[in-house]
């Protein structure tokens, strides 16, 4: 009966998730062995907020991941839409007011990015180099190249306060892993991101418009990631242009570390929260290991190594997979 209900499980969880979630419990139980406050409620708590902005962002790059997309500016994004809550928090005072021009700046400067891709017809990876560039230079200039603090208390509560004992990033964290989670794998929506990013031409062929999916995805981005820029303000106490510098590349090691091909038609939020949580989780570690700060972006670097090498055996191993079926039915 035992050996009928694991084999049940294995077939409703991938292996690589479990994978996943064996080496999270290998992570957890060495880092817990050299340092006895590593698993202690009060760091997994921190573990969780410094992965509120990561994660927000990994959502967005997972979507675009998937499409057979990629966006480098998310950091830029992030770092622009922290000065940018500050700045207009300075004039305006009201909260609300702040994080919707903050989400629609967001937005934006997505619709910039889709439209580079989808109407110049640069490559992903090149058209949001350049955007990267372009926002982050437009962060320094509107503070002046200077952090812009923040006294409103009403704006500070968004990055401390609690509720039910859970921090408000962390909270807004899971609301968005549910909701992504769902669109992504319950709407026709998400069943076309994957379509898209598998074959282009048969998703036309199919009556999609990939384009259009292009423009939606980068502009979910572009609001997430302003978002937690916001946030970052919110915790930090001021908008700070050179903050977040390489998040767009941990949100995709966190991506791919979950099991999105970076070839792109595979993928699942479940998959990104994992490695979202191995990498926080690794990056805490080390610093509560007191590993120098040098190595530390040497362990990083190794780790997307790591998570891109997988990404390539997964690959190789469907194509197998897929060989081998359209070899049985010829």
């Amino acid at each position: 009966m035992n050996k009928q209900k694991l084999k049940t499980l294995r077939e409703k969880i991938p292996s690589d998730r479990i994978g996943l979630l064996i080496a999270l419990i290998v992570m957890i139980a060495v880092f817990s062995f050299f340092n006895k406050h590593f698993f202690s409620y009060k760091n997994m708590i921190n573990i969780l907020i410094a992965a509120s902005l990561t994660g927000l962002v990994a959502v967005g790059e997972t979507y675009l991941v998937i499409a057979g997309l990629v966006d480098l500016s998310a950091g830029s994004v992030a770092a622009f839409g922290s000065v940018l809550a500050a700045v207009v928090l300075s004039s305006t005072g009201n909260v609300f007011v702040t994080v919707l021009i903050v989400v629609l700046a967001g937005i934006l400067i997505g619709i910039f990015n889709a439209v580079t891709v989808n109407s110049l017809k640069l490559e992903p990876f090149i058209a949001t180099l350049a955007s990267m560039s372009i926002v982050r230079g437009l962060a320094y200039i509107i503070c002046n190249g200077k952090p812009v603090f923040i006294t409103n208390n009403s704006f500070l509560k968004l990055g401390s306060q609690r509720i039910f004992g859970i921090p408000v990033p962390v909270i807004i964290l899971i609301i968005s892993f549910i909701i992504f989670g769902i669109i992504l794998s319950k709407t026709r929506f998400g069943r076309s991101i994957y379509v898209v990013g598998g074959n282009k031409e048969a998703a036309r062929l199919a009556g999609l418009n990939p384009k259009r999916i292009t423009l939606i995805l980068y502009m979910v981005n572009g609001a997430l990631a302003a978002l937690g820029g916001a946030l970052l303000a919110a915790r930090m106490n001021s908008g700070q242009p050179a903050a977040s510098v390489g998040l767009e590349f941990d949100a995709i090691t966190a991506a791919v570390l979950g099991g999105t091909a970076f070839s792109g038609g595979v993928g699942t939020i479940f998959g990104t929260v994992l490695g979202v949580f191995i990498l926080q989780g690794f990056n805490t570690g080390l610093i509560m290991l007191n590993v120098p700060t040098f190595w530390q972006y040497v362990a990083r670097g190794l780790l997307l190594l790591i998570a891109l090498t997988f990404d390539f055996l997964r690959k190789r191993r469907r194509d197998k997979k897929i060989l081998e079926s359209s070899m049985a039915n010829s």
